[in-house]
């Protein structure tokens, strides 16, 4: 039986959320690092990454909110985030053409995007880990859907970046002469490259935010696979706050997952093992 774990986008409180999730579900016995695949979308390319460098991240975690712990809230212009929002959900439209509405508001951001790079900067190691891992970017000049993997021939901080660039409010990643922005854009989630395992456990720190119909296509499309997809509780959802992106969130994200594994190890078990 072959497993895979999907990690979506969330912000800074995603990563901290999932990571905290996954922390204390390995320590009640259900440690999904044993995923034969692990799928990373914007936050979950960090902690995919994290997982498969084998990374103590009750540490790393507490090490970068000490970092970032008088880092000042980023300055974005909400209205242009909005207005790539309402591309990006508008099901009615051709979903290439809204990521390339999106992918050009997102070239108009400039600047060194340096908060970005940190994040990428700060994984345990820059070398791609040997276990299967999936990141997912879009091109911001296309709108077209990528995937970076071992074989990619793209350095993993640039790919973590990739996955990770909020559009409107970093600036678009390049690589190889091209822009790159949030993965999220296609996918929050992305769970159906999954497709071909039997078991998936889908980690959804958005999941109270965002349209169902996507997942749920997602899902019909991992045929008879056994699935479970966790989104925050109540308590994780009022600790993330309206602002996912605020480096105040790395601890109590975390703590929030760290809390939140007991009520669900159950559920998560009873499909991954």
């Amino acid at each position: 039986m072959s497993r895979a774990l999907i990690l979506g986008g969330g912000g800074v409180a995603g990563i901290g959320w999932e990571a905290g999730l996954v922390t204390g579900l390995r320590e009640r016995g259900v440690d999904l690092g044993e995923a034969d695949l692990i799928v990373g979308t914007s936050a979950g390319s960090v902690v995919g990454t994290m997982i498969r460098q084998k990374a103590d991240m009750r540490e790393l975690v507490s090490q970068v909110a000490e970092a970032e712990a008088d880092a000042a809230p980023m300055v974005v212009d909400m209205e242009k985030v909005m207005e790539a929002f309402m591309f990006m959900f508008d099901t009615k439209a051709d979903p290439v053409e809204s990521r390339r509405k999106i992918g050009e508001l997102a070239m108009q951001v400039t600047g060194d995007g340096s908060r970005l790079a940190q994040i990428a900067d700060r994984l345990p190691s820059h070398e791609w880990p040997a276990e299967p891992l999936m990141i997912t970017t879009v091109d911001a000049e296309d709108g077209s859907f990528h995937v970076w993997k071992a074989d990619s021939d793209v350095p993993l901080p640039l790919a973590v970046a990739s996955s990770c660039c909020v559009p409107c409010v970093f600036p678009p990643v390049e690589i190889g002469g091209r822009h790159y922005i949030d993965g999220g854009v296609h996918s929050i989630t992305n769970a159906d490259l999954a497709a071909g395992h039997d078991r998936v456990v889908i980690i959804e720190p958005l999941g109270h935010l965002t349209p169902r119909s996507t997942l749920r296509a997602e899902l019909e499309r991992l045929g008879a696979a056994e699935t479970v997809a966790l989104g925050p509780d109540q308590p994780a959802i009022e600790a993330f706050g309206i602002d996912v992106l605020n480096p105040g969130l790395w601890l109590p994200a975390f703590e929030a997952g760290l809390r939140q594994a007991p009520e669900v190890a159950d559920q998560v078990a009873e499909v991954w093992k």
